[in-house]
């Protein structure tokens, strides 16, 4: 045990962690050249297009160090965007150490310091790394200057390096060997190892990754997952190099994966304690926190997708990213389908993207809305996740909105943009401090529904990319709200409903309706789009129908026959109107992220 070491790689998004990663997988020779490739645990094609990592990977790394001694370095790399701060939780939870990577042209952001502050929770050792130092605009010292004075990290414990370029390589290698502590447990007592994730294998069932914390695991051995009393037996043990290879036994201070013919999906939860079932481990290990998801979205299946299919689609994603949480909805307007919760807007992006690519369903998903907290006027407390749950004006009694506390780190010539941008999405400034010569640091009180639209691109937007944020869930606030209705010909779509601030309900209801307008098509039938608070309508847009010549026939005689044939059509509109269906696009349920 000594000999193994157990780090993670922590940065703010774009920092450069999957680029630091490939060098130490080439200088250690997990892969030989043919099998290296740029962003090497990056598996995803979405991760690779949108340059982002997404899930938490692995590799085992066999390094001889400058005194020829041989380790074992697990490397369990890590997603930047604040949207996957449970990916970190996970991946943090397995090590005894990590590497701060910091880009030295942009100095430490706001996730560097939540990722700083989630490390020192877990009592990690950091190691501090300014990466692409080879950059002309790089200000290296600047960088380690924000090390000392926000982190409070020594600058001399600080390597300077080059991901491309492979400058400074070796020495991060060294000092992982000799700065971070070797795992500590012990191999002779119970088995105890943590499920830190785990993915679904369609010939092998589900594939659980774990970390050893005390004992051994070997093929054949007869385990239990603690928190659902299931019980299995080992038919593969392994570990990745990021390849799988396959190894008899894993034991205390060790990484890998093991494979027991698991089919039931809601067996291997993330966070629950692999025992032996012969000789069980007294307690279960700390799991991780429960995530809590803060946006909120229908999910419909549309075309040949079937509820199902939808539905196995969900159950198997949710094994592999259990920060996703889905339950059961029926729609007037779309029929069955689930409410889906997520961690925030890429979060609900990126869930989407991989239902339609990996599980091959067509989707119609509805626009992002957070949860509230609804007092009833017998003091009855609920929590809803859906407009429509909302209960009627004259039973409520109050309403609560999530409010986050979001930090916010900006160079000082775009700090008047951003700040007309926070009070516009009435936000109330609470601290704001420079913590260097030209960046301020900005703390402020926002509402969560404020800034899960489009709020994070107008924040890049008005600092032409500079500005960095982070959040945490603060507390809920009572706050005049209404529901706001879209009705189409006079019939509430309740997949279009929203709940807005009282004072912003005329600007987004005009906004959207009009939107509206420009999305449906026309149809054989003319199309009322109206918004509405209650019986009130606030606005109203009108998509004339398409209308066929019946009169190009007629070749002459009495008008009347001409009348005929119009007020015949004039019917069959009427009745049309009644019976007929109007067609709603996938944009129309995504407008409300276009209205500025």
């Amino acid at each position: 045990m000594k000999n193994i070491r157990n780090f993670s790689i922590i940065a703010h998004i774009d920092h450069g962690k999957s680029t630091l990663a490939d060098r130490l997988l080439e200088k250690t020779g997990a892969l030989s050249a043919r099998e290296l490739k740029e962003q090497v645990l990056d598996t995803m094609d979405l991760e690779r297009e949108k340059g982002i990592t997404i899930k938490a990977q692995t590799a085992r790394l066999h390094y001889k160090s400058k005194s020829q001694e041989e380790y074992i370095l697990n490397l369990i790399d890590t997603p930047g965007h604040v949207d996957f701060s449970y990916e970190v939780s996970r991946s943090l939870a397995a090590c005894e150490g990590g590497l701060l990577v910091i880009d030295a042209s942009q100095g430490v952001e706001a996730q560097t310091l939540a990722n700083t502050y989630l490390a020192l929770q877990n009592d990690l050792v950091l190691i501090p790394v300014i990466n692409k130092i080879d950059l002309s605009q790089a200000n290296p010292d600047l960088a380690l200057e924000q090390l000392e004075s926000i982190i409070g990290i020594k600058r001399e414990e600080a390597i300077l390096a080059s991901a491309k370029k492979g400058t400074g390589v070796d020495e991060i290698l060294e000092s992982i060997v000799e700065r971070i502590p070797p795992p500590k447990g012990e191999k002779d007592a119970p088995l105890k190892a943590l499920i830190i994730d785990s993915w679904f294998d369609n010939y092998r069932g589900v594939v659980i990754l774990v970390r050893v914390f005390d004992g051994k695991i070997r093929t054949g051995t007869k385990i239990e997952l603690m928190a659902t009393k299931a019980f299995y037996e080992v038919e593969e043990l392994g570990y990745l190099t990021p390849k799988p290879r396959k190894t008899d036994c894993l034991s205390a201070g060790e990484v890998g994966y093991i494979i027991a013919g698991i089919r039931e999906i809601k067996n291997a939860r993330v966070g629950d304690t692999v025992t032996e079932k012969n000789n069980r481990a007294r307690a279960a290990l700390p799991g991780f926190r429960e995530a809590k998801p803060m946006v909120f979205c229908g999910m419909f299946p549309s075309g040949k997708t079937a509820v199902e299919d939808l539905r196995k689609a969900l159950e198997k994603l949710q094994l592999n990213d259990f920060s996703f949480h889905y339950e059961p909805e029926n729609s007037p307007a779309l029929g069955m389908g689930f409410r889906c919760g997520f961690l925030g807007l890429l979060h609900r992006e990126i869930i989407q993207e991989r239902l339609e690519r990996e599980f091959d369903v067509n989707l119609i998903s509805t626009a992002p809305n957070v949860g509230y907290r609804v007092t009833k006027m017998n003091n009855e407390v609920i929590e809803i996740h859906n407009p429509s749950q909302l209960p009627s004006p004259n039973e409520i009694q109050k309403i609560e909105e999530p409010m986050i506390e979001a930090f916010i780190l900006t160079p000082d010539k775009y700090l008047g943009g951003v700040l007309k941008l926070l009070e516009n999405r009435r936000g109330a400034q609470k601290k704001m401090e420079y913590i260097s010569s030209h960046k301020i640091f900005l703390t402020y009180l926002l509402p969560l529904n404020e800034i899960v639209l489009d709020f994070y691109s107008q924040l890049k937007s008005v600092s032409r990319g500079y500005a960095s944020m982070d959040y945490e869930f603060a507390e809920y606030r009572e706050a005049p709200l209404v529901k706001l209705d879209i009705l189409l010909n006079r019939e509430p779509v309740d997949s279009l409903s929203l709940i807005v601030h009282k004072d912003k309900a005329y600007q987004v209801g005009r906004a959207l309706v009009e939107k509206m307008r420009k999305i449906i098509p026309r149809q054989q039938h003319e199309i009322s789009i109206q918004a509405a608070i209650g019986k009130k309508i606030i606005a109203k847009e009108v998509i004339k129908s398409y209308r066929k010549d019946v009169l190009a026939k007629l070749y002459g005689g009495d008008y009347t026959r001409k009348m005929k044939l119009l007020e015949k059509q004039k019917a069959g509109k009427k009745r049309m109107k009644k019976i007929g269906r109007t067609e709603v696009p996938q944009e129309a349920f995504m407008a409300l992220l276009q209205i500025k």
